[in-house]
């Protein structure tokens, strides 16, 4: 299925967008002083996605707030396109478009996370907004083939108040407290705001894993019980300074530490051929510690009344220790003892400048360019039954890039954006292996339009080509070898890195149809396409020699494309039904197809994209009562992929149910109880690897709990 198979539908569908909207601005009526307003925040998020040339989604506060969301994957995971990895309800890597979580650029007030870092250590009360670009631009960076998220921290505003939230959630039995405060100061000549969070987290595990293998009639079940205790702290801030007029410096530091724990039990049994049945236990313990800290700059400088200058800085750095015992009760066997630790320490620091100049007439050109470095050591110890050893990391990465805009209003029907940039990386680094070396340089350019057919009207068609690409990260590249602590097999291999990767580079093309609707809501519908070259996949082959063990590599091995739709409705449904009540939709439904062209169908399909993702949201405040209720169901169906000729991995269904009530105490107190993943479910997950000579069967069963919590919102 080429593009055009999205495209025209589209196109052809925008008649019945601006009729559908036109009959809603007839059927709304105009005053109801029951209904719930629209809010400034709201209209201001929806009036920045319909004035930005290149497509995107804006979160705002009042958004963020509405939901009660405790932590920010869980306010993207309802947004078009977006899924969410991992067992149900427990979070997960943030995906966009289906496609895997390297796919997606993750921004920080506009600036490259580094490498290592997590949007789970960003909590929502220190968000002010997410912007999620679908195509690059020439200045977020076009390492970007999913997409891009741009996560805003809080904004101080004069007359802000305090807010103070504490509360509990409750998940499998275990408790999980936590509380934030978010202040806001200001004088005649600077700002300044901060949000502080703490929490604990708790939750158990459960896992069941049936192996079979016909190498030696293996016959295996394991069973892993467990629970995940997190004690963390969060801290951002945002200073500003006001000097001459259009002279600002804002400084923006972020620190997070947490430490956590998971004792867990593990049993065994197995049969191998006509050997009598044997049972194996053993007690495992894992003890982790995280700390990152970040400073984020921004100056800008007023040339002239048509120019600015704005110069980024960012430094910091993260540190990790991480310990793993295995201790076998029986005798050992397949249930070896293990004993693994890991120290990493990254730093990096990166600065960028920015000229804008605007030209008038909707004329403005921007210039910039950046540069960044990381350094990495890493020292890993091991010992297991078959041997111990470590493996020391020196790993260092410079990045710089090169970037031109030019955004035009052409005509009151037309807009455009185009753009270019160059981007180079440098990966270097010592090994137990040895030196090694990764050189790669990319050429993006951009280019976008928008077009009203009526510059009066609410509708609007965009398009955007463009070319992106990914580059192995400094993990993929440098990754010391990994043994599994399991049986080692062609289902569990151990892993490796490698240092001869060059980058994916896709093509991409998005057209998009969009109708605002005259009381904050937006119909739209976009289709994409993106053919991706160099595809780089994990590749399972057994060593000769010595163990014969298996293990997993990255590989360039083909190209692959990609394509997909994706359909949004947000309203308020007495825009539709004049007797209706004043409830608040929000509708999403995405189809995402792909085809890896090196392997065989069907199911050749990108790793980790579900054939589709749904999100159904309401929220309606109560007339009668200071009660506001909401809820959200999300849905990926279940899949399989062909990864190679040989292999293939299963994922079953996700549904996830999340419902809310918030009551309004007055004007500054508010009771929130949300229950997540009302209807939890078993999350399943495979993997087949068959050849002539070894067919091996491997699936894993996950179990997942409903999340209750209940929560103080008060503004001071």
């Amino acid at each position: 299925m080429t593009s055009s198979h999205f495209v025209r539908p589209v196109l052809a569908a925008l008649p019945l967008f601006c009729a559908i909207g036109s009959a809603s601005s007839q059927q709304a009526p105009t005053t109801d002083m029951g209904r719930v307003e629209i809010t400034s925040g709201r209209d201001n998020d929806t009036q920045q996605r319909r004035e930005s040339t290149a497509s995107k989604i804006v979160i705002g506060r009042e958004e963020i707030e509405r939901q009660g969301d405790s932590t920010v994957g869980e306010i993207l995971k309802r947004m078009p396109g977006i899924t969410m990895g991992g067992v149900p309800g427990r979070g997960g890597g943030v995906r966009m478009r289906g496609l895997s979580q390297g796919y997606t650029q993750i921004l920080l007030d506009g600036q490259r996370v580094p490498p290592g870092f997590s949007i789970e250590s960003i909590t929502p009360e220190m968000v002010e907004r997410i912007e999620i670009y679908r195509a690059p631009t020439a200045e977020t960076g076009a390492q970007a083939i999913a997409g891009t998220i741009n996560i805003i921290t809080r904004e101080g505003r004069r007359g802000m108040p305090s807010e103070l939230k504490a509360g509990s959630s409750w998940q499998g039995g275990y408790a999980s407290p936590n509380a934030s405060l978010v202040q806001y100061r200001d004088a005649e000549n600077w700002s300044a705001n901060y949000t502080l969070s703490v929490n604990r987290y708790a939750a158990p595990d459960h896992s069941d894993t049936h192996f079979t293998s016909t190498t030696n009639s293996a016959d295996r079940h394991r069973t892993s019980d467990s629970h995940y205790e997190r004690e963390g702290v969060n801290a951002t801030a945002r200073l500003q300074f006001k000097g001459d007029p259009g002279e600002s410096l804002t400084l923006m530091p972020f620190v997070a530490f947490s430490q956590g724990r998971t004792p867990g039990f593990t049993q065994l049994d197995q049969s191998l051929g006509p050997a009598p049945r044997t049972y194996e236990s053993a007690n495992t313990l894992t003890n982790n510690h995280f700390a990152i800290a970040r400073l984020n700059g921004q100056w800008r400088r007023k040339l002239s009344a048509d120019s600015n200058m704005e110069w980024k800085f960012n430094l910091g750095g993260w540190n990790s220790n991480s310990d793993f015992r295995q201790t076998p009760i029986t005798s050992p066997g397949l249930l070896q003892a293990i004993t693994e630790s890991t120290q990493t320490q990254d730093r990096s620091a990166n600065a960028s400048g920015k000229y804008t100049n605007v030209m008038g007439g909707g004329h403005q050109w921007v210039s910039g360019a950046e540069v960044e470095t990381v350094r990495r050591t890493q020292l890993a110890v091991a010992s297991y039954t078959f041997g111990s050893g470590s493996a020391d990391l020196q790993a260092s990465a410079l990045r710089y890039a090169i970037y031109s805009q030019d955004e035009w209003q052409l005509t009151p029907h037309w807009a455009t954006h185009v753009g270019a940039r160059y981007e180079a990386l440098t990966t270097e680094g010592t090994t137990t292996t040895g030196d090694v070396s990764n050189r790669n340089s990319v050429f993006t350019p951009l280019l976008h339009a928008m077009w009203r057919p009526d510059p009066d009207s609410r509708d609007q068609v965009r398009m955007s080509l463009t070319r992106s690409f990914k580059t192995p990260g400094m993990a993929t590249l440098l990754a010391r070898r990994a043994y599994t602590r399991d049986t080692n097999s062609a289902t569990n291999p151990d892993t490796s890195g490698n240092p001869n990767l060059q980058p994916e580079i896709a093509t991409g093309l998005d057209v998009g149809v969009e109708r605002y609707l005259p009381q904050g809501g937006v119909l739209s519908a976009n289709v994409f396409h993106r053919r991706v070259q160099n595809l780089i996949r994990n590749v399972v082959i057994q060593e000769s020699g010595g163990l014969q063990r298996w293990v997993s590599t990255p590989q360039n091995i083909s190209e692959a494309v990609t394509e997909g739709i994706e359909l949004e409705a947000k309203f308020r449904l007495d825009q539709w039904i004049s007797d209706a009540p004043p409830v608040d939709l929000r509708n999403n439904l995405s189809f995402f197809r792909s085809r890896v062209l090196s392997v065989m169908g069907p199911d050749n399909r990108l790793d980790q994209q579900p054939s589709m993702t749904a999100n159904l949201g309401a929220d309606y405040r109560l007339r009668s009562m200071p009660l506001t209720v909401g809820g959200n169901l999300n849905y990926n169906p279940g899949y399989t992929t062909r990864s190679s000729d040989v292999q293939w991995l299963t994922v079953s269904q996700k549904r996830v149910l999340d419902v809310y009530g918030l009551w309004r105490v007055d004007s500054s107190t508010s009771w929130r109880l949300t229950l997540s993943n009302l209807d939890p479910r078993y999350y399943n997950t495979g993997s087949l690897y068959s050849s002539p000579s070894v067919v091996e069967n491997s699936q894993t069963q996950n179990r997942s709990w409903t999340s209750v919590q209940i929560r103080l919102e008060k503004k001071l």
